[in-house]
Formats: C-alpha cells, sequence, structure tokens
C-alpha cells in the first residue's frame, strides 16, 4: 500500500485505540450520550442495517471478513446469520470490547483480529463488509484497499463511503462532528465516480444514510 494509506492508518490506530476508545466504546453501547453523538448512533445503525440488507438473510457456510470490526456489532450481525466470522481491526482495546459483547451463543463462529483490514495472509471470504472503514482514506488508497480485498473476496464486498456534499465537507472540514479532545483523522468525502474511477470497476449504489451528523453511503463492488 501507499504511504499515505500507511500513514492514515497510523493515524487511525492512535485515535480509536489511544485517543478516543473510550468514547468510541460508549457510542457503540447503549449508554447515554450526547445528542449529537445520539444521532451518529441512530446514522450507523441504520447503515448497519442497510449493508445486511445486501447480503442473503442465510449466511450458515459463508466465511464473510468484519473489516473494521470496531466493537463488534456488525460481526455479531452476521454471525447470528450463521457465518463464519473474522472481525479485524487495527484498535486492540476496541476488540476487547467486541470480546466482551459477542454472546455466548455467537462466540463459535466469531473471531476477532487486530491489524491491517488488506492483509491477505488470512485466506479467501465469499463476502467482505466495510462500514466506515475506508472514510478517512483518500479515493486512490480507498481504491487500492478494495481491490486488495477483492482479491480475496469470491462474492461481494459492501461498503460505505463518505459522500462528497457541499455539507459534508464543510462539516468535516470544520471538524465539528467532535469536541476537539476527541476528533478523528479527517473524514474524506468521496465522489462514487472518483473512486469507480480509480478502480477501474462499476459500482452498485446501494443508498444513503443522513442523520444530522452521520452521512455515509452503502456501495457494493462485485468480486
Amino acid at each position: 500500500m501507499t504511504d499515505s494509506y500507511a500513514d492514515t492508518r497510523s493515524r487511525l490506530e492512535t485515535y480509536f485505540d489511544q485517543t478516543a476508545a473510550k468514547t468510541w466504546e460508549r457510542l457503540t453501547s447503549d449508554a447515554p450520550v450526547s445528542r449529537i453523538r445520539a444521532t451518529v448512533r441512530a446514522g450507523r445503525d441504520k447503515m448497519r442495517e442497510r449493508l445486511l440488507a445486501a447480503l442473503p438473510d442465510d449466511l450458515t457456510g459463508a466465511r464473510v471478513l468484519d473489516a473494521g470490526c470496531g466493537a463488534g456489532p456488525m460481526s455479531c450481525a452476521l454471525a447470528d446469520r450463521g457465518a463464519q466470522v473474522l472481525g479485524v481491526d487495527i484498535s486492540p482495546s476496541l476488540l476487547e470490547v467486541a470480546k466482551a459483547r459477542t454472546p455466548q451463543h455467537l462466540a463459535p463462529l466469531v473471531s476477532y483480529q487486530s491489524g491491517d483490514m488488506v492483509d491477505l495472509s488470512r485466506g479467501r471470504f465469499d463476502f467482505v463488509v466495510a462500514m466506515d472503514s475506508l472514510i478517512h482514506y483518500r479515493p486512490a488508497d480507498a481504491a487500492k484497499a478494495l481491490t486488495q480485498l477483492s482479491s480475496v473476496t469470491d462474492d461481494k464486498i459492501v461498503f460505505t463511503i463518505a459522500p462528497k456534499t457541499p455539507l459534508l465537507t464543510i462539516m468535516h472540514v470544520s471538524g465539528k462532528l467532535f469536541p476537539r479532545s476527541d476528533r478523528s483523522p479527517a473524514i474524506v468525502p468521496t465522489s462514487v465516480a472518483a473512486l469507480q474511477s480509480e478502480l477501474g470497476k462499476d459500482l452498485r449504489n446501494l443508498g444513503r444514510v443522513n442523520t444530522a451528523f452521520y452521512k455515509s453511503q452503502a456501495m457494493e463492488l462485485p468480486a
């Protein structure tokens, strides 16, 4: 991968594993949060359902990579459909939360591993899910990551991008999503056309989720 990809990944690792680990642990729980974070939580819940809707209801026997699994809600939802899930994240702290939150009856179907989501040594997958895992990367870097993931995917990848809209660009450039102490590295609004151009492949638009402080677009890349 490129130096810019590695630099961004390093900043994300510091942010999610150290700077704002507790913030994201709380955000992905049922604990009370601020109004702003409540809209982010609601948006993420809607997006998770949108991505799941693009996958078979019955995933029994399928091997699925949850790329950038965070605290594990998507991994558990995939396992609940019968998938054998590998949840990968760059934050060991969030993976400990994911392990603790995985219901006992799903634990045999889910394993968690820290590291780069595009590490190709993990074998092949039927499906890959990458919810909000690529939104901090430039289109060229996101495309390279998707290309690498596609090389070990037999069916399709469902993922999200930050849509390139004037409002979202202003919001993220001004850094208003979280208080200064726990703001994440910049989110990069990306147009579908730019990403398709970098990939050299057509993408399927799965729709957009818009809440006050969460705006994300679901996409599908056939393997």
